[in-house]
């Protein structure tokens, strides 16, 4: 396994984060809402948490199995992408993504996934590459699906957001 490597489709560039990242997170991610509706959490509430998080992905990128990407559409950073908990035994990983709200509507986090899911399952050998959304996160939905990933499994109230219940959609993409 070779990690988090450079990665290019026809549009985007997937790439290792730098520091300076940090400042784009946390105004473009960070301060809207809309960003981490759907998740729960905000790794980039403040400009130190954008920061830390930014650095703990540098400090990963020495680890063969730690897979985070920054996003580029035109040399602007416009979302996120990473790969977690992965399994030797079973040769599983979870991805998760996130596209900037600016940026929605345009295909890119369906032309990322797809160019994160080739990479982990024909260059890492990962076999199994599974995500996850609330049933309301039919933008999420919609990615995952055209990029090749099906739907598994939904929890019936599986996710807690503040407080709220919520749907739990588990979508899968297996190699060959």
């Amino acid at each position: 396994m070779r990690g988090t490597s450079e990665l290019t489709t026809e549009r985007l560039k997937l790439r290792r984060h730098r520091i300076e990242d940090a400042a784009v997170l946390y105004k473009n991610f960070g301060c809207d809402p809309q960003m981490y509706a759907w998740s729960g959490w905000n790794p980039y509430a403040t400009m130190e948490m954008a920061e830390e998080t930014v650095q703990r992905f540098i400090d990963s990128y020495q680890e063969n199995d730690f897979y985070g990407w920054a996003i580029e559409y035109q040399g602007r950073l416009i979302g996120t992408a990473g790969a977690y908990d992965y399994d030797s035994v079973h040769s599983t990983i979870e991805t998760g993504f996130s596209i900037e709200r600016a940026s929605w509507e345009n295909g890119f986090a369906s032309e990322a996934l797809r160019c994160v899911l080739d990479y982990l399952c024909e260059q890492e050998g990962i076999q199994t590459v599974t995500a996850w959304c609330t049933a309301e996160n039919t933008g999420s939905l919609k990615a995952m699906r055209k990029a090749g990933m099906r739907q598994v499994l939904t929890e019936k109230d599986g996710l807690e957001i503040n407080g709220i219940k919520h749907d739990k959609i588990i979508c899968s993409y297996t190699k060959g």
